[in-house]
């Protein structure tokens, strides 16, 4: 028989529902906080007997604990159950060109410490490796509770190859195969994301507000991306490079772009965009010896003081930011779109101007059907987007990462 069409064993039938029943109640955990067994089983479908086993073991294995009691159905007293979130800890790597940041986070999205690595160039990248891997190592050796690392890349990720196949403004990060450099190199598994697509996950997963299961997120930063959430499943495209909305091209006679195309979004509101602007129209004084983030926000402070030039250009790149909105509702049709990174400090001068655009150009059903805001995450969304990799992974392969009986 061609393996392809075989028929799978009983028991690899049964560890698949084992499996897949306990990522249930550990999702629903995660996302409803402590809940009685009672309430477990009737939301899932699964007899109570089912659930006071599956619930026991991930007990004994450390995932959940049993918190006391609590009010259950029809005012009967139950015993609690949550996900043991302050035992469990994963990292998050950010990349993103100049910048990259490691954190330790619990599995409530908490950040427990964030470290900044000294500034990258073309010439040390090489030695940013090394550092990552240094850092990495010594917070395993440090904390027995890290159970993953999930890294954050510039897009667009080829994720079976492991590289970026595009970071405009420093191409050296091209030659990073991320696989190769991180992937077996740890007692825990790494799992690897284009940002965009991390600060999505991030927003779905710890943004208590959001009920959404149409989401973009929107990251402005040294590079432009996309992240799209439909069903509560990312959209990755064949080789995991979709939603590259940073090389949409706006303007067909355009700025040339290191992708080969012209007119590319993110050579008009990038920061190295932005910080290009600055330089040439000579509006923040000392921005030469500045990096990207930092013009950019003595930019927005300008702003806000009321410089005419300054509100000019904030102005200018939130119509691109907006056309960019634009080809979001028409190509996802998304109930949310939430912009982050560092362009989104520019704030609500920033979210006017884009406003504006959507309400010139979208079509007027879309416009009224879907939200645009500013991230407020407390951590940058691609740090903790990072660690929503990993925690996704958790939540869906539990036994992965701890010995859990079927």
């Amino acid at each position: 028989m061609d393996a392809r069409h075989a028929i799978p064993s009983p028991s690899a039938s049964q560890a698949a529902m084992s499996e897949s029943n306990r990522s249930h109640i550990l999702d629903y955990l995660f996302r409803h906080g402590v809940s009685s067994r009672a309430e477990i089983a009737q939301v899932l479908a699964l007899t109570p007997a089912a659930i006071t086993k599956i619930t026991a073991r991930l007990i004994d294995a450390g995932i959940i604990r049993e918190t006391g009691d609590i009010e259950g159905r029809k005012k009967r007293r139950s015993i609690g159950l949550s996900l043991a979130n302050d035992t469990i800890h994963v990292i998050g790597v950010k990349f993103a060109r100049s910048i990259v940041q490691i954190a330790v986070f619990d599995l409530a999205g908490t950040q427990l410490s964030l470290q900044t690595l000294p500034p990258v160039t073309e010439r040390t990248i090489r030695t940013t490796l090394d550092q990552i891997r240094t850092g990495i190592q010594h917070l395993l050796d440090e904390d027995r509770h890290i159970i993953a690392v999930g890294m954050a890349v510039p897009g667009p990720y080829l994720r079976d190859v492991g590289r970026t196949a595009v970071v405009s403004s420093m191409e050296g990060w091209r030659k990073v195969n991320f696989l190769h450099e991180f992937a077996q190199r740890f007692r825990v598994p790494v799992f690897v994301e284009q940002d965009a697509r991390a600060g999505a996950l991030a927003h779905y997963l710890f943004d208590r507000t959001n009920t959404c299961e149409y989401l973009a997120y929107y990251l402005i930063g040294e590079g432009l991306g996309l992240g799209v959430i439909e069903h509560g499943r990312l959209i990755d495209g064949a080789l995991g490079a979709a939603t590259e909305i940073g090389h949409v091209s706006i303007d067909v006679h355009g700025r040339p772009c290191e992708c080969g195309n012209v007119g590319c979004l993110e050579r008009y509101c990038s920061a190295v965009a932005i910080h290009q602007e600055i330089l040439t129209r000579g509006l923040v004084a000392g921005a030469d010896t500045m990096n990207h983030e930092e013009a950019c926000l003595a930019l927005f402070a300008a702003a806000d003081d009321g410089d005419r030039k300054a509100q000019e250009l904030v102005q200018e790149v939130g119509r691109y930011v907006g056309y960019g909105c634009v080809t979001i509702f028409n190509m996802f049709n998304p109930r949310r779109i939430v912009i982050g990174d560092i362009v989104s400090q520019a704030g609500p001068r920033l979210l006017r101007a884009v406003r504006e655009v959507v309400n010139e150009r979208a079509i007027p059903e879309l416009n009224d059907a879907t939200a645009i805001s500013l991230s407020e995450l407390s951590t940058d969304s691609a740090v903790s987007g990072g660690t929503a990799i990993a925690i996704t992974h958790f939540l869906e392969h539990p036994s992965t990462f701890f010995d859990v009986p079927s």
